[in-house]
C-alpha cells in the first residue's frame, strides 16, 4: 500500500473533503476548495461551525481513530466485531473499517475510495488479493450502528425483508433478537408503539418473524423468535436521501464517551437555538416519556438531528425506545437533566431548574411534562395488555411510576 491513501468524503453524492491516510496510522479530514466557497453549501455538522456560524477548515490529524465525527459513523459493540471480523480488519483500525462501510452510512454521507483505489491488502489482518476483496465486500452486507446486531434492509414485494447484498440502499432498519437480554424487539415495540400514541414523533415500525428474513448470518434466527423494523428517516421514498447526525457528532465525542461529556440541558440548548419551539416541546415530550418508561439508554447517540432542507436542523424523529429497568434494576437516565441522574429526581423542580439554565420558558416546559405524564398514564392503563410485551416488562413498569413525583405529585 502507498504511504498516502485518500477516501472521498461526499454529501449528496458531491465532493466536499477528503480523509487522507498519511502512514503511521494517522489520519486528516480536510473540505475542498469547492464546498468552503460554496455559500449555499448543505450542512455536514453543527461541530463544523464556529460561534460566528462561520465554517472551520483546520483540523489536527488523529491517530488509529478517525476524527469524532466519523468515528460516529462507524458500528459499535458486537456489530463492528463481527464487521471487523467479516472484513478480516483489526477492530480499531477505523480509517480501513470506514473504507469498507462507507457507502451505506447514516444520513447524506457516502466515503469512497479516491481515484478508484483498490481495498488495500496491507489493511488486512491475513487475507491478500482477492480474499481480502471478497471479505471487504462481504462486510458491506451489514451497516448501521448498535448493540443488538442492526442491518439495512430493504423491503420485497411479498412483504418479506432481505438484507441488500452489497449493504447499499436499505429503508428499513431491523434489528435482531439481543443475546443478552429477553423480548428486546418486542418491548422496543411497544415501547415505541406507546410513544406514538402519546404524540411523539416516530417512523413507521413493525415486527416481524424471524424466519422471514432473508440472507441472515448464520445462526441468528435461533437468538429468538421476532425482529424489530424501522423505517429509516434518512432514506426517502423516492430514494433520495436526508442528512442526520446523532448528538455524539454534535459534541465532537467519540462513541465511547456517549454516557458522558453533555448533560440534556446541553441537548436542549442546542435544539432551542437550531430549530424551534415545536422541537422544544418535543424534546420535553420524548424525555419525559422516557422517564416513565424507565429508559436508562438515551445517550448522546440515540437523539438526533435532521436537515430536510440541506441546511437547518431539527429534532429527528424518535427511536431505540426501550424500557431497561426491566433488565438493569435501579437503572439511571443515561444523562443528567439539569442535576441529577436519578428517574425520582425528575421533578417539576428539576424541570424548572433546568429550563431556567436553558432559558427555557417554564410553562412550556412543565406543560408539555405534564400533558405527556396524563397521556401516557392513560394509554399506559388501556394498552399494557394488548401490547407484545413480556410481563416481566409490565410489572416492572407498573412497580416504577409509583416511585416518580412526576406521577404521584407526591
Amino acid at each position: 500500500m502507498p504511504d498516502v491513501s485518500v477516501l472521498s468524503v461526499r454529501l449528496y453524492g458531491e465532493e466536499i473533503g477528503t480523509i487522507t491516510y498519511v502512514g503511521n496510522e494517522k489520519t486528516l479530514f480536510a473540505f475542498n476548495d469547492a464546498y468552503i466557497e460554496n455559500r449555499e453549501r448543505p450542512t455536514l455538522g453543527l461541530q463544523f461551525k464556529d460561534s460566528l456560524g462561520d465554517l472551520i477548515t483546520d483540523f489536527r490529524p488523529y491517530k488509529i481513530k478517525l476524527m469524532p465525527y466519523f468515528s460516529n459513523l462507524l458500528p459499535e459493540g458486537h456489530l463492528r466485531r463481527y464487521l471487523a471480523e467479516k472484513a478480516d480488519i483489526h477492530i480499531d483500525r477505523e480509517f480501513f473499517l470506514l473504507w469498507v462501510l462507507g457507502q451505506d452510512l447514516p444520513g447524506a454521507i457516502t466515503v469512497v475510495p479516491a481515484d478508484g483505489e483498490e481495498w488495500p491488502d496491507e489493511a488486512h489482518n491475513v487475507l491478500e488479493g482477492e480474499a481480502a476483496k471478497e471479505a471487504a465486500e462481504d462486510a458491506m452486507r451489514f451497516s448501521l450502528a448498535g448493540v443488538q446486531l442492526k442491518f439495512s434492509a430493504v423491503q420485497s414485494a411479498s412483504g418479506g425483508l432481505t438484507i441488500p447484498t452489497s449493504g447499499v440502499g436499505g429503508n428499513r432498519i431491523v434489528k435482531l433478537p439481543s443475546r443478552e437480554f429477553a423480548n428486546v424487539p418486542e418491548n422496543e415495540f411497544s415501547m415505541m408503539s406507546l410513544a406514538r400514541m402519546v404524540g411523539i414523533n416516530v417512523p413507521a415500525i413493525g415486527l416481524i418473524d424471524v424466519r422471514s428474513i432473508g440472507n441472515l448470518p448464520d445462526g441468528i434466527e435461533k437468538i429468538g423468535r421476532q425482529a424489530f423494523v424501522i423505517e429509516r428517516f434518512d432514506r426517502n421514498d423516492d430514494g433520495s436521501v436526508t442528512h442526520v447526525e446523532d448528538f455524539a457528532q454534535v459534541f465532537n465525542v467519540y462513541p465511547e464517551d456517549k454516557y458522558k461529556k453533555a448533560s440534556y440541558r446541553n441537548l436542549i440548548s442546542v435544539i432551542a437555538s437550531e430549530s424551534d419551539q415545536d422541537d422544544v416541546a418535543e424534546f420535553f415530550r420524548r424525555l419525559a416519556f422516557n422517564v416513565l418508561i424507565g429508559n436508562g439508554d438515551m445517550h448522546l447517540k440515540n437523539w438526533s438531528l435532521i436537515y430536510p432542507d440541506r441546511r437547518n436542523a431539527r429534532l429527528a424523529p424518535a427511536y431505540d425506545f426501550v424500557s431497561t429497568i426491566p433488565y438493569i434494576a435501579n437503572d439511571k437516565s443515561a444523562l443528567t437533566f439539569s442535576r441529577t441522574k436519578e428517574f425520582t429526581g425528575f421533578t417539576a423542580d428539576e424541570l424548572a431548574h433546568l429550563s431556567a439554565k436553558a432559558n427555557l420558558p417554564k410553562k412550556l416546559v412543565l406543560d408539555t411534562a405534564q400533558e405527556t405524564v396524563s397521556l401516557f398514564m392513560e394509554r399506559w392503563e388501556t394498552e399494557k395488555a394488548n401490547l407484545p410485551m413480556h410481563k416481566d416488562v409490565v410489572e416492572t413498569i407498573d412497580k416504577h411510576l409509583t416511585t416518580l413525583p412526576i406521577v404521584t405529585g407526591k
